[in-house]
């Protein structure tokens, strides 16, 4: 880049801590679980709520309405879940208000694109960092390439698939903002560099998580193949890995 370019807006990173617009002026402390999983899979939280009694204990609000907080008991133990939102601005907008609320402790899952396609569908990825090709974490943290999530929330995701006995990968993964400009070039790309993986909101929850100061890791399952030539879905919204993806990082996020 030559000398005299100008430096590009996303890169002017502030690091006043102090925001005009702050979470806890917006949203109250609650009666809440410490534990929280982030899932992105709809029709499991709506399953907690049918088959095993989770419950409604607090309540966030958008312009697209109302996004529940449900508590879940599991060994007599106490979890949020909460649907994030897609997307890097909206999901770390919901992990603001959930830390403002009062949980501390993080695990989200949901499923991700893969670069390489010996990654089954279905198979459990554990990103030990994200690239950020996204927008929301460079309000967060100085420029970088990468960021990772926390070191004892990927400890604990690792022990709880070996518990399980569920096999699973661990590499980078590649947050965009973009999905429909995931162009060949791009994909060989952060392949090259070691990506295994593709989504909205990796990169946006470390950050956040690391400015903030909370635990915060994430397990993904592989879904549908932008590594050939043509796009394959591979049906990887209906597999049936998602409760178990969400069981491993219910049990997880219940080790911290």
């Amino acid at each position: 880049m030559p000398a005299d370019f100008p430096i590009l807006p996303i890169l002017e990173f502030d690091p006043n801590p102090a925001a005009l617009l702050e979470p806890s002026r917006l949203v109250a402390p609650a009666d809440v679980p410490e534990h929280c999983v982030f899932c992105f899979f709809r029709e499991v939280i709506e399953g907690l709520r049918e088959k095993r009694g989770a419950r409604e204990v607090a309540c966030l609000h958008s312009e697209m309405g109302r996004h529940p907080v449900y508590e879940l008991e599991i060994d007599g133990k106490r979890l949020a879940v909460i649907h994030p939102g897609m997307g890097g601005p909206l999901a770390a907008g919901t992990l603001e208000e959930c830390i403002a609320l009062g949980c501390r402790k993080f695990i989200a899952c949901g499923g991700a694109g893969v670069l390489d396609n010996s990654i089954a569908v279905g198979r459990a990825v554990l990103p030990t960092s994200a690239v950020r090709d996204e927008g929301t974490s460079y309000h967060y943290l100085p420029p970088s390439r990468e960021v990772e999530p926390h070191p004892a929330a990927l400890a604990a995701l690792r022990a709880a698939c070996a518990a399980a006995r569920i096999p699973f990968v661990e590499g980078k993964t590649w947050t965009t903002d973009a999905v429909y400009r995931e162009t060949p070039g791009k994909v060989a790309a952060r392949r090259a560099e070691g990506c295994l993986t593709v989504e909205m909101e990796a990169a946006s929850f470390f950050a956040v998580a690391r400015f903030r100061g909370v635990v915060l890791g994430q397990i993904l399952y592989g879904g549908d193949d932008v590594s050939g030539d043509e796009w394959d879905h591979r049906g990887w919204n209906r597999h049936g890995a998602r409760e178990t993806i969400f069981g491993l990082a219910a049990a997880a996020c219940l080790r911290l």
